[in-house]
């Protein structure tokens, strides 16, 4: 059960109503469900998710840009079910760039319906090669009068087969860097715009390629102004991270109650494995992991809901600290439950396999930690040449 009293010092008394609310939806309505047996089901059952969420408002924190209530929500469905959480992350990572960067008609034909639960979104950056390293995307978008020609693959994309509308991020001017990059709204039955395979994962969720040839789509589609692309990518990823790590302390605080059940029930050499010091020494570390977590995440989404520009330094460092941690409690989870933490039902079996993708998307650890070197350095080079 997600903890909001213990961040309090960083929420209004309305995110503490709302974090109660959103953990009995995410109680009632998703922790009792079997895991989908496949990648078909998986499928089918995010599109379910998401009429729930749109339909009980879960999603109007997305634009509301609140920050600190989108955590919430998604350390309450995380513990439930990671699919669940999985269909709020895209709808914010399709519907933010939407919100802030669209025109009014782009805006008004999709937000309203990525809210509702009506449209579901992706966002299309990664392909086969270009991961991190988003300078080296090769999709291309050509200009053609008042349209632009989109070619090329995209890989590793959520939502990819089942949205009904993708972020897409391609090359206006191959050779410039960053500075080529732009970003357009393409409906997913767009011509040339298809569905070429699904990429399925160890924990359920829709993964897949998605491949464009000559798809034409108008010039309007476009998010900001051509070239826009790279710095409308970083500021989506910039206000989402913190949420990545909130969905990592939902994960972590359910293998943590699991795991505290089991200790207090299960009996070893005549007393509860909770008596003993090894594993009191597991759940401290494991619970001040997770406060640590929760103090960081938000933290980065408190300093958004005040208006800081930007949160770089606070979200990579939650985003890192977040995930890390939590699957370093999540694996001593598995092993205080021992033989029962390996069972293909297992609660923290599925934590397990769910929470690893959390430390690669939106930014692998690794980038996380170049960033918050880099602008830790920064901070400190800016405060020497003041003095």
């Amino acid at each position: 059960m997600s903890d909001a009293h213990s961040v309090r010092a960083l929420l209004e008394p309305e995110h503490l109503e709302f974090a109660a609310a959103a953990e009995a939806f995410a109680t009632d309505s998703l922790a009792g469900q079997s895991h989908p047996e496949d990648d078909a089901e998986a499928r089918t059952r995010a599109r379910d998710y998401l009429v729930s969420l749109g339909g009980g408002g879960w999603l109007d924190p997305i634009e509301r840009q609140d920050l600190r209530a989108c955590c919430l929500v998604r350390e309450a469905l995380a513990g439930a079910s990671p699919l669940a959480d999985a269909v709020f992350a895209l709808q914010a990572l399709a519907a933010t760039p939407i919100l802030l960067f669209a025109n009014d008609e782009t805006r008004g034909r999709w937000l309203p319906a990525l809210i509702s639960g009506d449209a579901m979104g992706a966002f299309a950056m990664t392909e086969p090669g270009a991961g991190s390293d988003v300078q080296s995307l090769a999709t291309t978008a050509v200009k053609d009068g008042d349209h632009y020609v989109l070619n090329g693959r995209k890989s590793f994309i959520s939502n990819a087969g089942i949205a009904d509308v993708y972020v897409m991020f391609a090359s206006t001017d191959p050779g410039a860097g960053s500075r080529a990059l732009s970003a357009f709204v393409v409906p997913a039955d767009a011509e040339g715009c298809s569905f070429a395979g699904a990429q399925v994962m160890s924990a359920p969720h829709p993964l897949g390629d998605l491949e464009m040839v000559d798809c034409r789509v108008p010039a309007a589609a476009m998010l900001g102004r051509e070239g826009d692309g790279f710095k409308i990518g970083m500021a989506t990823l910039d206000r989402l991270r913190p949420t990545v790590g909130a969905a990592a302390c939902g994960m972590a605080d359910r293998a943590l109650t699991e795991a505290i059940a089991h200790a207090l029930e299960r009996h070893q050499f005549g007393q509860a494995l909770a008596d003993f010091q090894l594993i009191q020494q597991k759940l401290a570390r494991m619970a001040t992991e997770l406060t640590a977590a929760r103090f960081l995440v938000y933290r980065a989404a408190w300093e958004k809901d005040q208006g800081a520009e930007r949160i770089t330094l606070e979200a990579a460092m939650a985003k890192a600290y977040a995930t890390e941690a939590a699957q370093r409690i999540v694996d001593d989870a598995v092993q205080i439950l021992g033989g029962k933490g390996v069972l293909a039902d297992s609660v923290v079996d599925h934590l397990y396999r769910a929470v690893r993708a959390l430390r690669i998307y939106e930014g692998t650890t690794e980038i996380q930690h170049l960033v918050i070197a880099g602008q830790v350095l920064k901070r400190y080079r800016e405060k020497g040449s003041a003095q």
